[in-house]
């Protein structure tokens, strides 16, 4: 039962210490450094593990943020695992299991100084294992997941795009919380209302 229900205990748990991190952000943001506490219009998540907050003073919501992120993380990896199951063996499994806990590793790291690095990695491995797991769902009769995955990669890939271009970089703060809200229910849909007979007649599903 447990084992059934790791990844949203996981993304539960993590949702609660990422609310404590931005109920103790001590204030500032990009736009203005002495806003009081956490704008959520103008503040990234990763200002949350920052040594220091925008306004200079210590930022009593580090420790909180990067349990959240670990336990953010750890969840994502375990869906990763899990869902690869219902379509192994296969490359695309493969693919999706390894390059999905890969993504999670890094996006874990991105708490260190290191993060704009880790934000590469976990990118690149991150879009490609979303986009396996798309590819395979468009194959499947799941059609209002369809619609999901569709919306959920091109939040993902919109985020990117204006991360790296700095188009519009203004935007970034908001769609990356629609993003990463986007990205949980899709995941959880996809743990939750799937099954290897999903996936039976595009011949990838486990024959365990």
């Amino acid at each position: 039962m447990l084992k059934k229900h790791l990844t949203l205990t996981g993304i539960l748990i993590a949702t609660v210490l990422l609310g404590i991190a931005i109920r103790y952000y001590p204030g500032g943001s990009q736009k203005d450094p002495s806003s009081p506490g956490y704008d959520w219009t103008n503040n990234y998540l990763s200002n949350l593990f920052s040594p220091y907050a925008f306004n200079g003073m210590n930022n009593s919501a580090r420790l909180w943020a990067i349990g959240g992120v670990f336990f953010m993380s750890a969840s994502f990896a375990v869906f990763f695992i899990q869902f690869s199951t219902k379509i192994a063996p296969h490359s695309a499994a493969r693919v999706i299991k390894y390059g999905g806990v890969g993504a999670t590793v890094f996006s874990f790291l991105t708490v260190t100084p290191w993060h704009d690095t880790m934000i590469i990695f976990a990118s690149i491995l991150g879009l490609v294992s979303f986009f396996y797991i798309t590819v395979l769902i468009f194959k499947s009769r799941l059609h209002a997941l369809k619609v999901f995955s569709f919306i959920g990669l091109l939040l993902a890939y919109g985020c990117n795009f204006i991360y790296y271009t700095r188009t519009n970089l203004e935007w970034l703060p908001v769609l990356q919380k629609v993003t990463l809200l986007a990205s949980i229910l899709w995941i959880l849909a996809l743990e939750y209302f799937t099954e290897k007979a999903d996936f039976e007649f595009t011949g990838l599903t486990s024959k365990r």
